[in-house]
């Protein structure tokens, strides 16, 4: 545990040290957030309501969906796949610490670091320049931070499985480019999943996808509440679960070819 915390603290004192990185990136987001939120509201051309999210709602989610980009690693994940390709996955693999338990430990820092610097930020301006949706209660507080929480795991456990096909091809790049291009359509993050056809909506759920960035969204707003709410966490974990024994199979795997092939 000690050195869980020291990986997750260094690697949270790595991303304060990138200000200029931090910044730019935090008015990428916030401006891009602006431009959806425009277009929303050009959708619902005078409607108080569509799909049961008012406007404010849909103004929310744009802050919402552009403050967890950098927290879930929406866009971008490559670690393991390099330490694969620069050798230094050997390295890791003598560290007194279970491989996937060792990038997770180093995730955790950045998440945070991501959750303060640019997700609370944006939400911030957002209250500022809006009048956007807020919980109105704690036990409704309580449950959007459990599902933010159980949302990164899911999102992590999917990269890391993602990465883990570095082991299999010597650029595996294109494979994780268009995981990360497919769970932005089904995870609700480019457009709410209330607003398609229900036959997509149903096809979404059989992926881990929208128990991260949808799950978020409707806790957050007070969409689901009630058995729908403890129906989503019973869900993530479960999502959770699967992706793990999934990535250990696959690293058990992987180490076993690498070995195989002389690594």
């Amino acid at each position: 545990m000690r050195l869980f915390w020291e990986l997750s603290k260094l690697a949270f004192q790595r991303q304060l040290t990138y200000r200029a990185a931090t910044l730019a990136g935090l008015a990428t987001n916030f401006f891009f957030g602006m431009l959806r939120a425009s277009v929303l509201i050009a959708l619902f051309h005078g409607n108080s309501e569509i799909a049961g999210m008012t406007i404010t709602d849909a103004i929310t989610y744009t802050g919402l969906t552009q403050g967890t980009i950098a927290f879930l690693s929406l866009f971008s994940w490559f670690e393991v796949m390099n330490s694969v390709y620069t050798g230094a996955v050997s390295s890791d693999m003598l560290k007194p610490m279970n491989y996937f338990n060792f990038w997770l430990a180093q995730d955790t820092g950045r998440a945070f670091a991501s959750f303060l610097l640019r997700g609370l930020t944006i939400m911030i301006a957002y209250a500022i320049f809006f009048d956007i949706t807020t919980p109105q209660s704690m036990p409704q507080w309580l449950a959007f931070f459990m599902v933010l929480i159980l949302a990164w795991l899911i999102s992590f456990s999917w990269r890391f499985l993602v990465n883990l096909a570095a082991f299999w091809t010597p650029n595996a790049l294109g494979i994780a480019r268009l995981a990360f291009i497919l769970s932005w359509y089904m995870s609700g993050f480019l457009f709410p999943l209330r607003f398609f056809p229900p036959w997509f909506v149903k096809l979404c759920y059989l992926t881990p996808f929208p128990y991260t960035i949808n799950a978020v969204v409707e806790v957050y707003l007070g969409l689901v509440d009630g058995q729908a709410l403890v129906g989503i966490i019973l869900a993530q974990v479960a999502w959770i679960l699967m992706l793990i024994l999934a990535s250990m199979i696959a690293l058990r795997a992987g180490v076993r070819r690498l070995e195989i092939l002389g690594g």
